[in-house]
């Protein structure tokens, strides 16, 4: 026995050194998973394409799932109605009107400037609509994660040529594949997101309007006023304000009051459906208050604890964006908050994760990576592909611990970096 007990302590020993050196995680491993990752993606998504009818897949669902909802959500304003995607029975009526009596229900829950986004996209035919969706808001995801690598990476060499692991890492990314299965958001959410990090000290007031734009999933900036004010990054602020109020007057003048007036009504419905009675799936939901529900937590204590847990990470976001630590940790910090912050966020929404994993990486290629960092690195990179089977099989919530855990890396380095930095010398 006691031989037994040696040798597992020999074997968690070698374990932990290995997390804490990250020395498992080469190129050449990264390249194969990221490829593989890929290829079932492609296979998957391909297999639900041919084996399509019309616009329904083999299990008789749209193709795209929640895009059909933005479908619809057009084809209504196309007809004069953009009222109607905030009434429940209406939207699915029309739902059913396009795809088949058989057609599941899928929210409109957006505020009214999605849809003057989405509007264009009805007047195509839905296979050709969603892939322009899909394709426009993929290369946006792209272009961004490029010029944070571009920003961030090491300085390449005149003579060599250019590395593109980088590309098939943000395409072989596990969320991407959640993201096209549902038709949805995440790459814009993404891309907004990371474009403003990277012009937020070379052009404050074009970062402000692209945190303005974030508003159309108003969830996912529930933390972003608090850095802003807390850094004094006031032009950022009013940017960002003025392009929210523009975005209401310019839905006023294309689709009158009453749909905001419908909007406001339906967010009632919102919180108690989508939130409140977890109707996505507990397992599908990546934030605490979702963890609390999922093990069983009434209502109340679950807000308790997500309010909690966000007045925590705003905190600790505005001590870490007020310190000396990087722009990329300071960066990676904020996209990581972005849906630890948020009541609600879906497993595509880890999407934004792609920003926090790009600065982070590329900061590690420059200065060299912290101990634990490239195995956090690789969980946040790999945790979207099993968060909801996971927490569907064994209710544990492994999306949001290696969110939480990454961030809470993050407080702790740069606490420790500041600690030594105001040591007295030896």
């Amino acid at each position: 026995m006691t031989t037994i007990n040696g040798h597992a302590r020999i074997h968690a020993a070698h374990l932990a050194d290995a997390l804490r050196r990250g020395d498992f995680l080469t190129r050449e491993r990264a390249r194969l998973v990221a490829g593989a990752v890929l290829a079932f993606s492609i296979l998957v998504l391909g297999f639900l394409a041919v084996t399509s009818t019309g616009s329904v897949d083999i299990v008789g669902r749209p193709l795209g799932t929640d895009f059909s909802s933005f479908y619809a959500a057009g084809s209504a304003v196309l007809d004069g109605a953009p009222a109607t995607p905030y009434d429940p029975a209406a939207h699915h009526a029309r739902q059913k009107e396009i795809f088949g009596p058989d057609t599941p229900f899928y929210g409109w829950q957006y505020p009214p400037f999605f849809l003057a986004l989405v509007t264009p996209l009805a007047l195509l035919p839905y296979p050709f609509a969603l892939v322009i969706w899909q394709g426009i808001t993929l290369l946006l995801y792209l272009w961004t994660i490029r010029a944070i690598v571009a920003a961030h990476g090491p300085r390449m060499e005149a003579a060599k040529a250019p590395d593109r692991l980088w590309l098939l890492l943000a395409l072989g990314f596990p969320a991407v594949f959640v993201n096209l299965g549902h038709g949805q958001n995440g790459f814009l959410s993404a891309a907004l997101i990371g474009a403003a990090l990277l012009q937020l000290d070379r052009r404050p007031v074009l970062a402000g309007v692209l945190f303005g734009l974030l508003a159309y999933k108003p969830q996912l900036g529930v933390v972003i006023p608090f850095v802003l004010i807390a850094t004094g990054r006031w032009k950022t602020f009013l940017a960002a304000a003025a392009t929210v109020a523009a975005l209401v007057l310019t839905t006023l003048v294309l689709f009158g009051p009453e749909v905001w007036r419908a909007f406001l009504a339906s967010t009632g419905f919102t919180r108690e459906a989508l939130l409140e009675a977890g109707d996505p799936g507990w397992e599908k939901i990546q934030s605490v208050f979702a963890w609390v529900r999922l093990w069983g937590g009434s209502e109340g204590l679950a807000y308790a604890v997500q309010i909690a847990t966000t007045i925590a990470v705003v905190v600790a976001l505005a001590w870490l964006w007020r310190s000396t630590a990087s722009h990329a940790w300071k960066a990676a910090a904020l996209a990581l908050a972005v849906i630890l912050g948020a009541p609600f966020s879906i497993d595509y929404d880890m999407t934004v994760l792609a920003v926090a994993i790009a600065f982070l990486a590329m900061d590690g290629s420059r200065r060299g990576f912290a101990p634990y960092e490239k195995s956090l690195l690789a969980a946040l990179w790999l945790v979207p592909f099993v968060a909801r089977s996971m927490a569907g099989a064994t209710s544990v919530p492994i999306g949001i611990i290696v969110m939480g855990a990454a961030f809470a890396f993050l407080v702790y380095r740069i606490s420790a970096d500041r600690r030594m930095q105001h040591a007295p010398p030896t």
